[in-house]
């Protein structure tokens, strides 16, 4: 009996597992010290790679959410009444990333926000229950 308690205290003390899990282990492992904790290591990996997979499918879930919210906001540039450009929220903040990833882009960015404010244009946030933010580009300095 204290050499099975013994097993068990070192399983516990090497994989951080109850009596329970360990005396599990080691009759699956038919008393052999070494396969259960061999057995312990596989149980805690199989677990590990669960729970990341659970959390995994959990933030991709909340990531798809996100991007329909997104695709249903639209963001409008008008110069006055006409419309210049639309596209969905999500569609701006991939934009976005790809200016911040691209010098080139960035400078095509800069040149389009000049253009911007010297042409009067607005920019419209249409969200998804129909409410409209109109922010003008081109404010007067204060």
């Amino acid at each position: 009996m204290s050499d099975e308690l013994e097993k068990l205290d070192i399983i516990r003390e090497r994989m951080g597992i109850s009596y329970r899990e360990a005396k599990e282990c080691l009759e699956e492992a038919g008393g052999d010290l070494v396969e259960a904790i061999v057995l312990a290591e596989e149980r805690t990996a199989r677990e590990c790679s669960s729970r990341w997979l659970e959390k995994g499918e959990e933030l991709f879930g909340e990531l798809k959410s996100y991007i329909n919210r997104g695709n249903r906001t639209r963001i409008r540039l008008k110069r006055e009444d006409k419309t210049i450009a639309e596209f969905p929220a999500t569609a701006g903040a991939i934009g976005v990333l790809a200016v911040l990833a691209s010098t080139q882009l960035a400078v095509v960015a800069g040149i389009g926000t000049v253009a911007a404010v010297a042409g009067k244009v607005t920019l419209e946030v249409e969200k998804p229950d129909g409410n409209t933010k109109i922010i003008p580009i081109n404010r007067p300095r204060q």
